[in-house]
């Protein structure tokens, strides 16, 4: 069931009332102001029931619990489709990031983790992007465990286009798509932007973080290292995949390497006996 404090919400940041997470968290969090909204929520009841999504706000008694962070990261509403109470224990979901373009020896290894992880009950979080996601969100779906994607775009016009049926697929297998945006970017910054966004909540809603692989940033670094920056701002446990044998010198595990001097550990099968729990 939608509330009506979400669905004059959602009518309040469509018509552009309010522009941001900072404005809400500073204006609207207490709720008071929420009521008297110059918005007419009934005018989107259609459109939402024609997606077919549900929207649960910060005021929802459902709301998933967000870890500390600043007010211009902390997200207010949700569109979604699928199982929301995924999010409700970060120790059970772990993030898997990576390149947009993994050769096929990174995607072998990158499936044995996943295959490991979802075997010891752990939701596999990812962002639905080309590559290691897709792989991520694959692998997961074939070992029988639930997933979480959080999208970079609408509900309605998912992103890639040609991860829709991925996205339905994980919807009907008892896992969950989400996103923050409600109407289409106006301008091709903001599409770059929503990308960067996105990445926060993968790290913001897993209690770890998997890279899988990535290059340094100006060096076709898939923006993975957005999400891993704030990992470890929000205290969740930071893994790689590494072999220190055979990939010292590849630029593809790049930034996996600069992340072990900044205390990342290297994932294995008996890391999973470390993982961190906040």
């Amino acid at each position: 069931m939608i509330t009506e404090v979400a669905m004059r919400l959602y009518a309040a940041k469509k018509e552009g009332i309010i522009r941001s997470n900072a404005q809400f968290w500073r204006e609207y969090s207490h709720g008071n102001k929420i009521a008297h909204l110059s918005v007419k929520p009934e005018k989107y009841v259609s459109e939402i029931e024609k997606a077919g999504i549900s929207l649960i706000c910060a005021l929802d008694d459902g709301f998933p619990p967000l870890p500390d962070s600043k007010p211009s990261e902390k997200p207010y509403l949700f569109a979604y489709k699928g199982d929301i109470s995924l999010l409700y224990d970060r120790a059970n979901n772990i993030a898997v990031v990576g390149t947009l373009t993994p050769c096929p020896k990174v995607l072998r290894r990158e499936r044995a983790a996943v295959e490991a992880l979802t075997e010891r009950g752990l939701h596999i979080v990812s962002g639905l992007a080309e590559g290691c996601d897709t792989a991520a969100h694959e692998e997961c779906l074939r070992r029988g465990g639930k997933t979480i994607a959080f999208l970079p775009s609408t509900i309605s016009n998912i992103y890639p286009k040609a991860n829709a049926p991925l996205a339905e697929s994980i919807v009907q297998n008892g896992g969950l798509i989400l996103t923050e945006y409600i109407a289409e970017p106006e301008t091709r910054y903001e599409c770059v932007r929503r990308l960067i966004e996105r990445d926060r909540l993968q790290a913001m809603f897993a209690g770890n973080i998997l890279l899988v692989a990535s290059n340094l940033p100006g060096q076709g670094d898939s923006g993975s290292r957005h999400a891993m920056e704030k990992a470890k701002t929000y205290g969740a446990g930071r893994f790689v995949l590494y072999d220190r044998t055979t990939d010292a010198d590849d630029p593809l595990f790049a930034l996996n390497r600069q992340l072990l001097g900044d205390g990342a550990s290297i994932f294995t099968r008996n890391a999973l006996n470390s993982l961190s729990y906040p």
